[in-house]
């Protein structure tokens, strides 16, 4: 089984696990929080389809996400695919606010070319 982090153990930034790290130690998981949205945005999807959406990603780690992502029961496997579950659903509504604000933040830097280094 899927090992993921748990609240209440101690987790990357976080020794006491506090729920909100757990979280982010899940998510911040190279290409975690990426299938959750291509599924929460292309739903049913099988793997094939999840490893075409997601382009560069490896079938060894979009098997590990998957395992993961279902062990911490934001996505399921239905008959036609892999759905997200309604607590999925819940974080991927949660996390699109996020990325409009992320937008907008892109928009403020400055070019990456003119910081000085």
């Amino acid at each position: 089984m899927a090992k993921i982090p748990y609240p209440g153990k101690p987790v990357r930034g976080s020794k006491s696990g506090a729920p909100i790290m757990a979280l982010f130690d899940l998510l911040g998981r190279r290409w975690a929080m990426g299938v959750l949205w291509t599924l929460c945005e292309n739903e049913p999807s099988t793997f094939r389809d999840l490893q075409e959406k997601c382009e560069s990603i490896s079938p060894a780690v979009l098997n590990q996400r998957i395992k993961e992502l279902r062990q911490a029961q934001f996505i399921d496997r239905s008959e036609q695919g892999y759905v997200s579950t309604p607590l999925g659903r819940e974080l991927y509504d949660q996390l699109v606010p996020l990325g409009a604000w992320a937008k907008k933040w892109a928009q403020k830097l400055p070019d990456e070319t003119s910081v000085e280094k």
